[in-house]
């Protein structure tokens, strides 16, 4: 490990990696790399939990395309330098933010969305000009395998390299000193990435989760409210950091919401042989996120198999914050409900819990709009729509407090791996003697009066 960084450490002071044209002819070789590889990859994820080529080119492909092609046709203006206002004690002089590359990154990747979720921050680094280690999930032991061998074989190790493991091999990246570690993953993993670059100031882009909320108003049109809601629900069975992890009610809806929840998932008929769901990722999580399901507060679905690691689209009701499906987030099929009649009451118990990752409202009332959004933090989420908000490019993506630090996407990814120099280019001209010595009294007014 430590000769794979110090390999990367002396190609990236090589400054071959700051033009923009070498960033742009990657970023072209990674595109036609996974195009011409699309088979490939979707048979190493059917491999790990059953996602079909529908739904690995629907969450995985399609947003790495995008930001790679979002990254290719933007690179020009954000790498730019950027001039700024020269504030009149430095005049004459230009100002200006020079973007450069923080230098050698990690990125580590989780299992739930193997590639797009390791790819589309490597593509902000590749962007910004940094050199890349890609750490892949051993959860998802084929997609590590097969990223692994692609990028290994048509990439310099010294400029993006894919080192595959577990535990042992993530720790032995993690005592290298790097100039940025991006993570995605949970809270408890995350503070032990967080802890480790301390050691070294090392800065750290943390996209964490967290139980995200959704707000169901008694306005909102229910029908294409919960066509919605249950199709970001149970996307990848539920097995999304911004999966809606549980929904608040309006007491006046609650029956009407619940049976067209029910209609709903029937009418989806999810099941891995339709390519609409997938397995959970081993058994242990299986065990874990059955744990959840209380027999007496199951409205629909409840059943699962642990060997097969798998468990049908569930509903819980008559839920409270006592129950043990609301302690922590659920990650998997699991929609926990409960209802309220007070939405001030409903704002405090959200805010008097962990800043969550993602929110969604559905309302059409505008009032209520502002007032959710200007008084609950959240990372990023959605108004009549779930999960969606993750796929505008122009969006950037990240959480708040404990859901995560910094975020990424489009632009906001390339800021994420650079840092912005700020310099001031001042003429070679006389200017006024009141900053040298000697210090008068008149000097000193007239600073007064400038500043004042």
């Amino acid at each position: 490990m430590e000769k794979l960084v110090k390999s990367q450490l002396d190609y990236f002071n090589t400054n071959i990696t700051k033009s923009v044209t070498f960033r742009i002819e990657q970023l072209n070789k990674l595109y036609n790399l996974l195009i011409s590889n699309e088979k490939l990859l979707e048979e190493a994820i059917l491999k790990d939990y059953g996602k079909s080529p529908f739904e690995t080119f629907q969450t995985e492909f399609a947003a790495v395309y995008e930001e790679i092609k979002i990254a290719i046709r933007d690179l020009d203006q954000w790498s730019a330098i950027k001039p700024v206002a020269t504030n009149s004690r430095n005049e004459p002089a230009a100002s200006y933010l020079i973007p450069e590359p923080l230098g050698v990154s990690l990125v580590i990747g989780p299992w739930n969305y193997p590639y797009q979720l390791s790819l589309a921050p490597v593509v902000a680094a590749i962007a910004a000009g940094c050199t890349v280690i890609l750490k892949p999930s051993e959860l998802t032991a084929n997609c590590s395998a097969v990223m692994a061998r692609l990028i290994n074989e048509n990439f310099e190790a010294q400029y993006f390299y894919v080192v595959e493991g577990g535990i042992a091999e993530t720790t032995a990246l993690l005592e290298q000193k790097f100039d940025i570690i991006f993570f995605t993953g949970s809270v408890p993993v995350g503070k032990i990435i967080y802890q480790a670059a301390a050691k070294n100031l090392t800065p750290v882009v943390l996209e964490l989760g967290g139980k995200s909320p959704v707000i169901i108003m008694p306005d909102s049109d229910l029908d294409i409210s919960v066509r919605r809601l249950v199709w970001a629900k149970y996307l990848n069975s539920g097995q999304t950091c911004i999966s809606p992890d549980y929904v608040y009610v309006h007491k006046s809806i609650e029956e009407a919401f619940l049976q067209k929840v029910a209609k709903e998932i029937e009418k989806a008929d999810y099941k891995l042989e339709n390519g609409n769901f997938v397995n959970i990722i081993n058994e242990r999580n299986t065990e874990r996120v059955s744990g959840l399901i209380n027999p007496s507060k199951v409205y629909t679905g409840g059943n699962y198999d642990v060997d097969a690691r798998f468990i049908e689209p569930t509903v819980l009701h008559q839920v409270s914050w006592d129950d043990k499906v609301m302690k922590d987030e659920i990650f998997g099929p699991i929609m926990a409900v409960m209802t309220f009649d007070d939405l001030d009451v409903v704002i405090k118990e959200i805010k008097d819990r962990p800043k969550p990752l993602a929110l969604y409202l559905f309302t059409q009332d505008e009032t209520i709009k502002k007032k959710v959004l200007r008084e609950i933090s959240f990372g990023g989420g959605c108004v009549n729509e779930a999960i969606m908000h993750i796929t505008n490019g122009n969006l950037p993506f990240g959480g708040v407090g404990a859901s995560g630090l910094g975020n990424y996407h489009g632009e906001a990814g390339f800021r994420a791996f650079s840092h912005y120099k700020g310099v001031l280019d001042k003429a070679l001209v006389e200017d006024p003697d009141i900053k040298y010595s000697p210090h008068t009294e008149e000097k000193l007014q007239k600073m007064k009066a400038a500043a004042k």
